[in-house]
């Protein structure tokens, strides 16, 4: 479709929409409103996050009717906006709902929603909320023989027959070269192995250029689970880790017979729009192509660590090792705004670190691209966070995150120690005083060339992650499939959430603040062409995870819960109990409500406001998780923390979901 075909089409849809709302008026009449009305819940009724999915389909797309509330006059609805505001549960809420009038007199009562868990961080909500389960199709799992004479098979393999008992031996004969496209051409000329074994089935080759040694080696050999006594020790220092048996090796040697070119386990760009990696942003430095004639490193791995400023994540140090685990780069880096966080527990920096530290971002970026170049292969964990610290744009990536897929799906991801005690018995992490980034460079470059070593399909019970079969359901962008129903939405968000959830369609709008959220949400509201807004207040959760690593607020968030607990007068607790708020917490809560009403006065009439919190105070779920795991309960008894921890997490599961429409 050309451009001009395409904005013929846009005008037409709009004229459509016009049209429609038109007859809308003309039926519910000039004072016609559309309105929510919630239903009874039935007994032991739960909503979760598809039910909260599931009522924007229905009111822009093609969804179902839900259940749990009803919309009268619903096409009068122009548009939906969604508000996500992760922290806010059921408790803290009821304890400071005079706090939010506003948000009570736009949208009155709340449902509870589900949690996906009492530990889920506001990425996983979001994820399951912009994205939906969608059934792959079936020439998706394998690619389709060209020939109209393609092979026709069900799902299941080959049934074997009940009388297998009475199979004496097995041939097996190996005949390289025949492939689908030349059976079909000459299949006139091989009636004979027709008629003996019928039509054949497709398998996948090695590779497009595997020879025939490599597949008799696939089929004539086992991978084995190596026995515990014989995985290679753990090494017990940096000197002992940067020397192993590959450091006389090149890279062409390292990666001589393998099963599929390096490059195949680099990211696609679909790989890295999904994960997050910022390309060719403003601001950002990419990597150059490698003088002719020149040598550089064709891999490389990287580990960054940060801290907190007033802006945000900023890089302090930098490590950068070769193929062999030698050590190219590892140095301090100042950051440019003023430090409030060292994240010493995590980052390993400390105050006295830094102290006459003077390299700049902009020294390390030049140094960085000495080494870097557009054809080197960037191995690390994560990498997305890396780059962003390093505001550098380069695309030949491998991540070991997604390299080493989680089994519960993409949108979850192992952790670097998991994945270094699994596949390379070392552990890693383990010091109190943080994270070191030689160590957790070198493991991801020895985990990258494992994988490359042994190919991409192993099944679980081998020395490596389980790519197996294509599942049978993938995951597709929400704004995509509001697309397909000819809705257009705005994305407004952290830059790292727009990046991977906005489709071709949509509009992407990074922001940094709650106030820069809600000034362009208040413009976005204005645009008759856009119908689905999806945008975030943050400064609560920012706020719950602040507290969570603060000791003192901790343990004063402790000691009120189990005053709570231990209570003995009953009358009390039929009263409620009122959680006590610092004044911090109330001016965020103020500010919030305030947010929420003008946003609210911005829309126009009959437009929908759907506020979802997400989850509650998770952090301090994982916060108190992580002391008894470390057991540094401090002065505070053990079994007291274990009766906390569990109030706690019911509070965290029970977000909330407000539904208010503009009148």
């Amino acid at each position: 479709m050309t451009s001009s075909e395409t904005l013929r089409s846009v005008e037409e849809d709009d004229s459509t929409a016009k049209k429609k709302r038109d007859l809308f008026y003309d039926v519910y009449g000039p004072e016609g409103k559309a309105e929510v009305v919630f239903n009874s819940p039935e007994d032991n009724s739960v909503l979760d996050l598809k039910d909260i999915q599931g009522l924007v389909t229905w009111v822009l797309g093609e969804g179902f009717m839900p259940s749990w509330v009803f919309i009268k006059n619903k096409p009068l609805i122009p548009k939906v906006v969604m508000l996500y505001m992760p922290g806010l549960d059921a408790a803290l809420f009821l304890s400071l709902s005079k706090m939010l009038h506003n948000l009570k007199k736009i949208c009155g009562k709340p449902r509870p929603v589900l949690a996906l868990s009492c530990v889920s961080d506001s990425m996983q909500t979001i994820d399951a909320l912009l994205t939906c389960k969608m059934k792959r199709k079936r020439d998706e799992n394998r690619p389709a023989l060209t020939s109209h004479q393609g092979f026709h098979y069900s799902n299941q393999y080959i049934q074997m027959s009940p009388n297998k008992p009475l199979i004496p031996k097995v041939v097996m004969l190996y005949m390289p070269g025949l492939d689908a496209a030349l059976f079909l051409s000459l299949s006139k000329m091989l009636h004979n192995l027709k008629k003996i074994c019928g039509k054949p089935r497709p398998v996948l080759a090695l590779s497009c250029v595997s020879d025939s040694m490599q597949t008799i080696d696939a089929l004539l050999t086992c991978k084995m689970k190596r026995k515990r006594d014989e995985n290679r020790p753990a090494l017990t220092s940096h000197q002992e880790e940067g020397s192993h048996d590959t450091d006389s090796l090149t890279f062409t040697e390292l990666t001589k017979d393998i099963p599929f070119p390096v490059t195949y386990y680099t990211l696609t760009e679909k790989e890295l729009e999904e994960n997050g990696y910022s390309l060719n942003q403003p601001g950002f430095l990419s990597t150059l192509p490698a003088p002719p004639g020149s040598p550089f490193h064709e891999m490389l791995a990287l580990d960054c660590e940060m801290c907190i400023t007033n802006e945000g994540f900023e890089l302090t140090r930098i490590t950068l090792v070769d193929i062999k685990g030698q050590v190219l780069i590892d140095r301090l880096v100042k950051p440019s705004n003023a430090i409030i966080d060292y994240n010493t527990r995590f980052s390993g920096i400390t105050p006295e670190m830094l102290n006459g530290v003077t390299t700049s971002l902009r020294d390390i970026q030049e140094l960085f691209l000495k080494f870097v170049y557009e054809e080197t292969i960037l191995v690390g964990h994560s990498l997305e966070n890396d780059l962003l610290a390093l505001k550098i744009s380069h695309e030949l990536i491998i991540d070991t995150a997604v390299l080493y897929r989680h089994p519960r799906g993409t949108s979850h991801k192992k952790a670097l120690r998991f994945l270094a005690k699994k596949f390379l018995a070392r552990e890693i992490q383990q010091s109190t005083n943080g994270h070191d980034s030689i160590e957790d460079a070198r493991a991801t470059l020895e985990l990258a060339l494992l994988k490359i070593r042994n190919g991409k399909v192993q099944p679980s019970y081998q020395q490596g992650p389980d790519f197996g079969s294509p599942p049978s359901f993938t995951r597709k962008k929400f704004l995509s499939i509001l697309s397909e129903s000819g809705k257009t939405s705005s994305l407004i968000d952290d830059i790292s959430i727009v990046k991977r959830y906005a489709s071709e369609s949509s509009n992407a709008i990074p922001v940094i603040s709650d106030d820069e959220a809600l000034a362009k949400t208040k413009k976005e509201v204005k645009n008759d062409k856009v119908h689905f807004i999806w945008t975030q207040f943050s400064e609560l959760h920012s706020y719950l995870k602040k507290q969570a690593e603060d000791s003192d607020s901790l343990n004063e968030r402790l000691a009120e819960m189990m005053a709570l607990q231990t209570c003995q007068n009953n009358s009390a607790k039929q009263k409620g109990f009122k959680l006590k708020a610092s004044a911090e917490l109330k001016e965020i809560m103020a500010r919030m409500d305030a947010r929420i009403y003008n946003l609210y006065l911005s829309l126009p009439t009959n437009a929908m406001m759907i506020i979802f919190t997400g989850h509650g105070d998770t952090a301090i779920v994982r916060r108190l998780r992580r002391m008894l795991a470390e057991q540094n309960e401090s002065n505070l008894c053990r079994e007291k923390i274990v009766e906390t921890l569990a109030e706690f997490q019911a509070q965290a599961e029970v977000a909330l979901c407000f539904v208010g429409v503009k009148h």
